[in-house]
């Protein structure tokens, strides 16, 4: 199902029956991908004296309770609120869906204990593209990023300098299949967190990060549209869902 899209001041095709799906579904298990030294998701049917909420118990119908973590359970995307004393909401602050997008494929660099992601190594990958959105996939890609546990693994990082030229060059959605785009143990400093949401200027209240995606090996680097799907929570961060698409002309 072709689909034409304007972009700037000129017309683009995608074709809405080919989405590529990037997120990590949550679920209710020991090997759900997870992060922040706490307990796996739960997904459990409602109990209300002798009624279970499960068709397979004699319900009528499926009932469940969900209980998790939006930061440690999966690709979620995150607003300014994530790190400010006044609230903000995800749902709020983001208000448009598709955008112009670039994936770019990185290996972090050796970094005196680290491993991390620099600015040239940016600079390189975007050249003179101008995205929305920086979709960041870090290599090695393997399947085992759906279920990886991070706690206590020192993951890869986006140095900050990295960031602020991310932020010069007008990206506004930050896209990474990390845990954190900032170092795992950093004394609550936030560096890149800081840097991208403009701590040191002007806040930047309309600009996400999304975090714990993953982009399949199949799907090469280079120019898409993304649909950044969210659940509609009332807090900092939310579920998310982003799709991309082939620009096909």
């Amino acid at each position: 199902m072709l689909t034409t899209i304007q972009y700037n001041s000129k017309k683009i095709q995608i074709d809405l029956s080919k989405p590529l799906d990037i997120s990590i579904p949550m679920r209710a298990s020991k090997s759900n991908v997870n992060a922040w030294y706490i307990d796996e998701p739960k997904i459990e049917p409602v109990q209300l004296d002798d009624w279970i909420g499960s068709v397979a118990q004699g319900a009528d119908v499926n009932f469940n309770t969900i209980k998790f973590n939006p930061h440690a359970h999966g690709t979620h995307t995150e607003c300014i609120g994530h790190i400010t004393k006044e609230f903000y909401s995800v749902n709020k602050q983001l208000k448009t869906f598709f955008f112009s997008a670039e994936v770019i494929s990185l290996a972090p660099e050796k970094f005196l204990k680290d491993y991390v992601f620099s600015k040239a190594q940016l600079q390189f990958a975007i050249d003179k593209k101008r995205p929305q959105a920086l979709v960041v996939r870090t290599l090695p890609n393997m399947k085992e990023k759906l279920s990886r546990q991070y706690s206590n693994t020192n993951w890869p990082y986006f140095k900050e300098e990295a960031i602020e030229f991310l932020v010069n060059k007008g990206i506004k959605h930050l896209l990474v299949d990390l845990p954190s785009i900032d170092r795992e143990h950093d004394g609550g400093e936030l560096r890149a967190h800081k840097a991208f949401w403009g701590f040191k200027d002007k806040l930047r209240k309309d600009c996400t990060i999304t975090e714990f995606i993953y982009v399949q090996n199949k799907i090469k680097d280079g120019s898409y549209m993304l649909n950044l799907q969210i659940a509609p929570f009332e807090n900092d961060a939310s579920p998310s869902k982003p799709i991309l698409y082939k620009i096909i002309a």
